[in-house]
């Protein structure tokens, strides 16, 4: 089965439809509106979209046409979420009630919706109390990333900010070391990861970007003995979070 098929029960096609969804409280990632479209009712959804904080993306009529497998669109098409995203708060809660120190997973522009099914679902299992994704050039919580998850996606907060460098600056006002996950760092296994950590985690392509990797306290890396110089984002997000995991339990079972 193609991206495209797998992605179908996602969308949400044609005017009406987008504006009864977003009108009706349905959590939305993001409207695509074909580029230069602005007639009819086109201005109240994007009015619409800009009340609710809807990421709006001008695309090409053609692409909209793929994605609908040739529906008639009417120039808009919306993707909805899978799954209802948290606050921030949720996530330190979850720690609370635990009486652990909260572990965070920080994804900065993760885009393949595998690779951030993948991530949620070795978070859950690695112990991490919730998960940051960007609002914009980030996978959403698409059905891709649901199934992917493995369910896990039904455990694991699921945190859309505005802006992954200001958010880092709050977690460290709150008492969070940040550590970011790319080349030219220290070894991973040479760094105490023990206490309330937030795990920075790379797109796929670029790593972690200049601005996110300033806000960091730490950078870490995985050591590369092959010719190939680097690792999908979740199989090293992985190897990293069982690392944070292994020394908070070595240091008192995950306690404050």
């Amino acid at each position: 089965m193609n991206d495209v098929n797998s992605e179908k029960n996602d969308l949400i096609i044609g005017r009406n439809s987008v504006l009864e969804a977003i009108q009706s409280g349905r959590e939305i990632d993001s409207v695509m509106i074909a580029r230069g479209e602005r007639s009819g009712s086109i201005g109240k959804i994007v009015s619409l979209c800009k009340q609710n904080n809807i990421v709006i993306k001008d695309v090409d009529s053609k692409k909209l046409d793929f994605l609908c497998s040739h529906s008639n669109h009417q120039g808009v098409v919306a993707t909805a979420a899978a799954h209802a995203y948290a606050e921030l708060d949720d996530i330190f809660e979850s720690a609370e009630k635990k009486g652990e120190a909260p572990f965070i997973i920080v994804c900065d522009e993760v885009e393949d919706p595998h690779n951030l099914g993948a991530i949620i679902r070795s978070a859950e299992a690695a112990g991490a109390h919730g998960i940051i994704v960007p609002k914009r050039r980030s996978a959403s919580l698409t059905y891709a990333v649901s199934k992917t998850s493995a369910g896990a996606l039904e455990y694991m907060p699921v945190v859309r900010v505005a802006n992954i460098a200001s958010t880092l600056d709050d977690l460290k006002k709150r008492g969070i070391w940040v550590y970011a996950a790319d080349m030219d760092g220290e070894l991973w296994c040479d760094t105490d990861m023990g206490g309330a950590v937030a795990l920075v985690i790379g797109s796929e392509g670029k790593g972690v970007g200049r601005l996110v990797r300033e806000k960091c306290d730490f950078i870490v890396s995985l050591p590369m003995k092959g010719k190939i110089n680097s690792l999908n984002a979740s199989v090293a997000a992985g190897i990293l979070m069982f690392e944070v995991s292994r020394q908070r339990l070595k240091n008192g079972g995950n306690v404050k």
